[in-house]
């Protein structure tokens, strides 16, 4: 197994059970401790563990929320897959809303050059994205700009977003669960994220499976809120289905 493969499965296995241990890993996988130990570090560098005695934490277990250009360098193969499973959701027509977040700036990537849409987004990544797309009206929600997430937030992007209709949102979160729903760290986000599935005649949610059974502080959404949810196949079959269950139709890619 490389390292790259291993380190993924430590960073599944953290956010399945809460923490991980040096040396279980290292009997399981194998490998020395001080392997282990490396591969702490570089998950810790990249925003998505915080190293503790013996072992280490997810980052969400511990309030932190990782930068986008860390976010946007894991799971990429499935973030891929989903964005392009999602691009049967975007209408011939019309206005669609991408929410901030790396999956959704992955579908604006993908977006059909032969549409001609009119996108609302708070994101900065993704208005840089489209900005030289010349079928696309770009609607930028402006707003306080979140360093973290690049994301516009506070009173003046919930005032355009009160007076904004959508045929499709496209939302992003950092968790969800059957218990709790859609939820993401930052409250003001949590704000703009309410505002925009208000806006919108269907949602549809993109999250990799290592958002599934996540809760955060801020919860922006129930599961009823959303009309169909795109998700890898790494996700739990048993909790799909409870969350079908709930409200969404699920898609597995």
């Amino acid at each position: 197994m490389y390292a790259e493969e291993r380190q993924q499965v430590i960073l599944e296995r953290a956010r399945e059970e809460g923490r991980v241990d040096v040396a279980a890993l290292a009997t399981e996988f194998d490998v020395t401790y001080e392997t282990i130990r490396r591969d702490l570090t570089a998950l810790e560098r990249h925003g998505l563990l915080r190293r503790v005695h013996g072992g280490a934490i997810p980052v969400e277990r511990l309030g932190f929320e990782p930068a986008v250009a860390d976010r946007d360098a894991v799971m990429t193969a499935e973030k891929e897959r989903i964005a392009k499973a999602a691009l049967a959701e975007v209408p011939a027509e019309g206005a669609i809303l991408l929410d901030a977040g790396t999956t959704t700036g992955r579908l604006a990537e993908h977006l059909p050059p032969d549409r001609a849409l009119t996108v609302v987004t708070n994101s900065l990544t993704i208005a840089t994205t489209l900005s030289p797309r010349p079928n696309i009206t770009l609607m930028f929600v402006g707003g306080r700009l979140r360093g973290r997430t690049l994301a516009s937030v506070d009173d003046w992007a919930l005032r355009a977003l009160a007076d904004s209709f959508v045929e499709v949102a496209f939302m992003a979160t950092n968790g969800i669960s059957v218990e709790r729903g859609l939820t993401t760290p930052d409250t003001s986000e949590a704000m703009v994220k309410r505002a925009a599935i208000a806006s919108a005649r269907r949602v549809v949610l993109l999250a990799d499976h290592t958002k599934v059974g996540n809760d955060h502080f801020a919860r922006f959404g129930g599961l009823d809120d959303v009309d169909t949810f795109f998700t890898d196949s790494g996700v739990d079959a048993r909790v799909a289905a409870d969350i079908t269950a709930a409200g969404p139709r699920v898609v597995v890619v």
